[in-house]
């Protein structure tokens, strides 16, 4: 049985600018792949192939609402708990929904051009928590077990039914994170309710390679080019690459951390968050890391004076540059490469940061050049190009927009 129906036309959608047709899908890889920027289909060539082209899942308190990625007008509204956390699959059509049985399965319906469906397919899991995608596999972590859950992306639309999974069975519940290499090496967090500490990692007969126990408050994880993989620390961060697991000491001490990575699979450096001053409140941050996977050095970096910005404002994007998005309301361009800021253009007003970390606040996610940004305060989202810094379309809603993610058909 679906449980889906179309609740409420909740959104209308309003042209800002010339409209444009945005671009396609990402590579495939982990979050913030970079973009291909050809191939993608229009409006009207999605028709033709049955296929729908970018959507976008809003969730907000109790529903989820789903909108076509170029008008952002509404697709679909979907019942849902009182609050979801949104996870693309990986393969451009589904979103992992967070729900207090598992992992639901969101089919936006983008590569078939059907109406979006909250499936009854659910990966079972005791307080879901991380979704990675990465070498065509999608890893499913459970913080209740530290169980990781684990099957090849396809499948979720080949299969008839569940696709094939395999579980990793944990050893001490804590919030925690897996990822899958190429060639089937496993790398997992340790921890357990009390703390978090390191990392292991398995070669593909399951036999411990490498261990590292120095990075407290191990969060997040990050795979670059290379498929060199950045965890971050309360004092620092982890990479692994070729084998070899170093850590890199942030340069404030005994507190600088780093808790979620922003990657591009197709370059070796990492922009992460950063924090500096482990009393301070309130979630906006001021600064970023930048790791060089290659060179393994951490650098960090600070934002303009009044730009602050939480876990959800920052994306990799076109020429994998980093977009943060910004309580003064305007999206940063940050280059890696030089660490400077290159561009900022206005895109929603100014805003203040939550009180808690699960409050409505505004969100950025990038799918090829465009960006798609939500205002909880104004009920809206919008579509950005990247290359121009121009807002695109504004879609106005009559609920509040939390989670977002997009699949890019």
């Amino acid at each position: 049985m679906r449980i889906t129906q179309f609740r409420r036309a909740g959104i209308t959608a309003l042209a800002i600018g010339a409209a444009a047709t945005l671009a396609g899908c990402s590579t495939g890889g982990g979050t913030g792949s970079a973009p291909e920027t050809s191939g993608s289909p229009t409006a009207s060539s999605a028709a033709a192939t049955g296929e729908a082209g970018p959507r976008v899942a809003v969730a907000y308190e109790g529903g989820i609402v789903v909108l076509d990625g170029e008008t952002l007008e509404p697709v679909a509204d979907l019942e849902s708990e009182e609050f979801t956390r949104l996870n693309p699959a990986g393969d451009d059509q589904h979103v992992m929904v967070t729900m207090s049985e598992g992992f639901q399965v969101l089919d936006t319906g983008t590569t078939t051009g059907d109406e979006p469906e909250l499936t009854d397919l659910v990966f079972a899991a005791d307080t879901p928590g991380h979704v990675v995608r990465h070498a065509g596999k999608t890893i499913l972590y459970a913080d209740g077990t530290s169980d990781t859950t684990i099957f090849d992306t396809a499948d979720l639309a080949s299969a008839d039914g569940m696709p094939e999974t395999e579980t990793i069975e944990g050893v001490e519940a804590h919030h925690g994170v897996s990822v899958v290499l190429e060639d089937g090496t496993f790398l997992t967090t340790v921890g357990n309710a009390d703390g978090r500490n390191g990392i292991e990692v398995r070669d593909a007969s399951g036999a411990v390679v490498a261990t590292n126990d120095q990075c407290p408050g191990v969060h997040g994880e990050g795979t670059a080019a290379n498929e060199a993989v950045v965890f971050g620390c309360e004092n620092g961060a982890l990479i692994y690459s070729d084998g070899e697991i170093v850590k890199l000491d942030a340069p404030d001490q005994p507190y600088g951390r780093m808790g979620n990575a922003y990657v591009s699979e197709t370059s070796p450096l990492v922009v992460g968050d950063y924090k500096s001053d482990p009393d301070a409140e309130g979630y906006l941050l001021g600064a970023v890391t930048v790791i060089d996977t290659a060179a393994k050095t951490l650098q960090v970096v600070d934002l303009p004076e009044g730009a602050g910005y939480t876990f959800r404002d920052v994306a990799r994007g076109p020429e994998d540059l980093a977009y943060i998005l910004a309580n003064d309301g305007s999206i940063h361009v940050l280059d890696p490469a030089t660490t400077e800021i290159i561009d900022s253009f206005p895109v929603v007003e100014a805003w203040e940061g939550p009180a808690e970390w699960q409050d409505p606040h505004p969100a950025i996610v990038v799918s090829g050049d465009t960006a798609y940004v939500t205002e909880p305060a104004a009920n809206s989202v919008h579509s950005v190009d990247l290359l121009t810094g121009e807002v695109v379309a504004t879609g106005k809603l009559d609920v509040t927009p939390n989670e977002i993610a997009v699949a890019a058909g």
